[in-house]
């Protein structure tokens, strides 16, 4: 939260360009160990098996997030925190990664690129044994602002929406406190998951759901191999209680909403 305010109140000095300096700095965490009270609690929220020994494939996300958000939240990063998006996350899990090993995560800003809608900035996410990566994700974050040149073209978007539906597989009712319960799993407390009123405050009818909860829940159903390349990309919020349909075929699945809105979508590659 110390690190969500110090943001906030950064973001209304800073000018967001695909061409600004962006902060090289490379965070690491040795010997990191998981906790596992809170490890039950996020496989709990998230529908993942809980009591065995082995790492949801999303979790190491949340163990870098203090670092990731250290590194948005500071003053040499050019993209204001406040009313950042997650847009999407692609992670490789090499192998299976048990609850009571020790690792190295690193944290580190891999760039910056335009989008017809603004700018990206591209997060890396290493979780290491040894020498050995054995997870990393790149998750991309955009900042909206008027823009002359977009980096992604309008046909990308709708070459998306024209594919064909998957078959929907189950129904979820989401509570109005799953926001909640993922910030207190996770950590990731902002505001516009919480409650009504503070999603209000920045122009949500309802709280919404946290993208990396949403992608965590599909793939709790879908599951993953042990090791395997995911893809999710966040394109709609999930307003809070609401229900949505989970769809999958194959290596795709989507959740989408009773009227046919995707609000996420994804695969899951096995590497060979």
């Amino acid at each position: 939260m110390p690190l969500l305010l110090a943001g906030a109140l950064r973001s209304p000095f800073k000018r967001p360009s695909a061409t600004a300096e962006f902060p090289r700095t490379r965070l690491v965490l040795r010997g990191l160990r998981v906790d596992l009270a809170r490890l039950a609690a996020y496989e709990r929220v998230c529908g993942f098996p809980t009591g065995e020994d082995a790492l949801p494939v999303t979790y190491p996300h949340v163990l870098g997030f203090p670092l990731a958000m250290s590194l948005m939240s500071g003053p040499d990063f050019p993209l204001p925190l406040l009313g950042l998006v997650h847009t999407s996350i692609e992670i490789t899990r090499y192998r299976e990664l048990t609850a009571t090993g020790e690792y190295e995560l690193s944290v580190h800003v891999d760039g910056l690129a335009p989008h017809r809608r603004g700018t990206e900035a591209s997060v890396v996410t290493e979780l290491r044994v040894g020498e050995d990566v054995v997870w990393e994700s790149v998750s991309t974050y955009l900042a909206r602002h008027r823009t002359e040149a977009g980096g992604q073209e309008p046909g990308q978007e709708r070459a998306r929406e024209t594919r064909e539906p998957l078959p929907g597989l189950d129904e979820w009712r989401l509570a109005g406190d799953v926001g909640r319960r993922y910030a207190a799993a996770s950590g990731d407390r902002n505001p516009i998951h919480l409650y009504p009123l503070t999603a209000r405050l920045f122009g949500f009818r309802r709280a919404i759901a946290h993208g990396m909860w949403t992608a965590a829940r599909c793939l709790a159903a879908h599951g993953t191999p042990q090791a395997a390349l995911v893809r999710a990309e966040f394109r709609a919020p999930v307003l809070l209680p609401g229900t949505v349909t989970y769809a999958a075929n194959g290596e795709r699945f989507e959740l989408c909403g009773g009227d046919g809105r995707v609000h996420v979508s994804g695969g899951v590659y096995p590497l060979t």
